[in-house]
């Protein structure tokens, strides 16, 4: 995982508009009505968003609509896993232990 991802997804706003465009793609003006927001507020987290490599744009006549990239909360989700496997050792050392003790 890159610091990138985590730093665009840390704001809260920005998290709100991937729960938006989990449902379904949207475009600027949508996530702006929808998270009461000016539509160059909207604009800005979605290039940020954008730029981490998490959404997609694609230009339909005057609009832009953003959907999610799959891959990237993927790759968040292994690396979120890669932390289950130590958690599962530690508690089964703990669980040892206890027995024993």
């Amino acid at each position: 995982m890159n610091a990138v991802t985590f730093n665009a997804l840390a704001d809260p706003t920005r998290l709100k508009i991937v729960e938006l465009l989990r449902v379904q793609p949207r475009s600027v003006n949508e996530v702006a009505l929808l998270l009461d927001l000016r539509q160059p507020q909207a604009s800005k987290h979605l290039h940020t968003l954008a730029d981490a490599g998490l959404v997609t744009v694609q230009p339909v006549a005057q609009q832009r609509i953003y959907a999610l990239k799959a891959e990237p909360f993927l790759q968040l989700e292994d690396w979120a896993n890669s932390f289950q496997k130590n958690w599962y050792q530690r508690l089964d050392n703990l669980e040892n232990h206890l027995k024993k003790g």
